[in-house]
């Protein structure tokens, strides 16, 4: 009886593939398994495209492997399944490639090469190694219409988001307003949150914390406070991990219920008398037991406990609205340049008694709690820092200094010690440290990120929120506990989505304004 089937000795993989790929070439197997299926229901399917400026890696084949399974079960279940390959071809990851081959950064466009030239360059390097692709698709038996895929430099493809945005625009979900948002100065661009999410972004980083020391002013809300200390000065003690923000503060938030205590003690660096002003529960961060009701009279430089004294208790919601001096004064950042009302002690639930003094030094410019509140208080808003990551003219000492080590200069004197320094000189540090903590870095640069204020496109998403949570309930997700809870998480916790981003080499908003 003669072999039903053609026997193999050995297996050689790469012929055993060489055999199949040529068969399916030469019976048009993909294609037919379209053509057979004219008039069957359509499934539908877009490559996600990946980006043809570098080469294809083992996470592509994974991922196309899933995908490629997908559309064979649904072929197999009687489904026509056209599957079109796409091609990302803009963003950050081109223009970087491009920058660093022309040896140029985001400064020089515009001055050393034109954006028109710019951008001339980036379509070059954006198919570079578009035959690489092709080839591993083939080989790894990726069914997927090559031949006509879509291309988002293509003029068709930014007609169809052009389309989709007018259609978002008639229905009243596209708006222009100021967004707090991940920064990374190196790069030149906002970051989305997917990015700062990306392995390694979070890094382990000692920086200068400081508890500064805002001296209160008198006024109908915190006269009870001054007859405590027999019309003495008064400060309020808040801590921040970037000092370089302080030049931009315009408030301080406390929490309404929490219990604060006003404090009499003596500064730590210069051992002058002070009055002080933090959180109950957060005593034991600055103050020894053994120090309380202590020896004023006897206290020099040469004591190592300092001694306090409770004055007076009394809640958040008591001092909503005490003023303060502005702590670092300039031509800059003067009271006139904040569009607000400035310097007083505002109230909202984000504060807390985990660190810190329980008192939140707020820059509206550098985080979007601190933007909401001040938003709600009408304080202003002061952005003392450019988009290169370095202080505005008008500043003092501190001028066009780098409020990071954006130029990986080895002779970077740290920006924030020297502001520290300068508060403790002139009694307006209470406790200046080195802090160990975790802080994004972007992950094209691998340099820190600021939260920064940048005029930004939103699609309102929070308006249909409602329905999408409800229509999640009704996908079957495998496994269900990835659709009731990251995926379901994110839904409830949904904020308008940022569509536009800081790029020469992107979809241009098609947005028109009369003056």
């Amino acid at each position: 009886m003669s072999a039903a089937y053609k026997e193999f000795s050995g297996l050689n993989l790469p012929a055993f593939e060489a055999e199949i790929l040529a068969k399916w070439t030469e019976k048009q197997a993909f294609e037919k398994s379209i053509s057979l299926r004219e008039g069957a229901t359509p499934f539908v399917f877009y490559e996600g495209p990946p980006s043809a400026n570098g080469m294809p890696g083992i996470h592509h084949v994974i991922s196309r492997t899933l995908k490629d399974l997908v559309c064979r079960y649904k072929t197999m279940k009687g489904f026509q399944v056209k599957r079109k390959g796409g091609w990302d071809t803009h963003g950050l990851p081109i223009e970087l490639g491009v920058e660093k081959e022309l040896g140029i950064t985001k400064e020089d466009i515009g001055k050393k090469i034109s954006v028109e030239d710019y951008n001339k360059k980036c379509r070059e390097a954006v198919l570079r190694f578009k035959d690489k692709w092709d080839d591993i698709t083939r080989k790894m038996g990726y069914w997927v219409d090559l031949n006509d895929p879509y291309i988002t430099f293509k003029n068709e493809y930014i007609e169809t988001l052009w389309w989709l945005l007018k259609e978002l625009y008639k229905k009243g979900f596209l708006y222009e307003s100021v967004s707090i948002q991940p920064y990374s100065p190196a790069a030149g661009t906002g970051l989305s949150s997917h990015e700062l999410n990306q392995p390694g972004t979070y890094k382990d980083v000692k920086d200068t914390s400081c508890v500064a020391m805002f001296k209160a002013v008198r006024n109908e809300q915190s006269n009870f406070l001054f007859q405590q200390t027999n019309g003495n000065e008064i400060f309020f003690l808040a801590w921040t991990t970037t000092p370089w923000t302080l030049p931009s503060n315009l408030g301080l938030t406390v929490g309404a219920n929490i219990d604060y205590v006003l404090v009499k003690t003596f500064n730590p660096y210069l051992h002058i008398p002070v009055n002080v002003i933090l959180a109950k529960a957060l005593l034991g961060k600055y103050f020894k037991e053994e120090g309380q009701d202590g020896d004023f009279e006897g206290y020099n430089d040469k004591v190592k406990i300092l001694p306090w004294k409770i004055l007076a208790t009394f809640k958040g919601a008591q001092i909503e609205e005490c003023r303060y001096e502005q702590l670092l004064p300039y031509e800059a950042n003067s009271a006139a340049h904040t569009g607000g009302n400035p310097f007083r002690v505002l109230v909202d639930s984000f504060v807390t008694t985990e660190d810190g003094t329980g008192i939140v030094h707020t820059a509206p410019a550098f985080g979007a709690d601190d933007y909401k509140v001040g938003k709600k208080y009408n304080i202003g808003i002061l952005t003392m820092v450019d988009r290169e990551g370095k202080f505005v003219n008008g500043l003092g000492e501190f001028s066009n200094r780098y409020v990071k080590n954006y130029k990986d200069d080895p002779g970077y004197v740290d920006v924030n010690v020297d502001i520290s320094v300068k508060l403790k000189k002139e009694n307006r540090a209470f406790k200046v440290e080195k802090y160990e903590h975790s802080y994004p870095h972007c992950w094209r640069t691998d340099k820190p990120v600021l939260y920064y204020p940048l005029d930004a496109w939103f699609i309102k998403t929070t308006a249909i929120k409602d329905r999408m949570v409800e229509l999640n309930k009704t996908i079957n997700w495998k496994p269900k506990s990835t659709g009731e809870g990251r995926f379901g998480n994110w839904l409830e916790n949904m904020v308008d989505w940022n569509l536009s981003r800081s790029r020469y080499w992107g979809t241009p908003l098609p947005v028109w304004r009369t003056e």
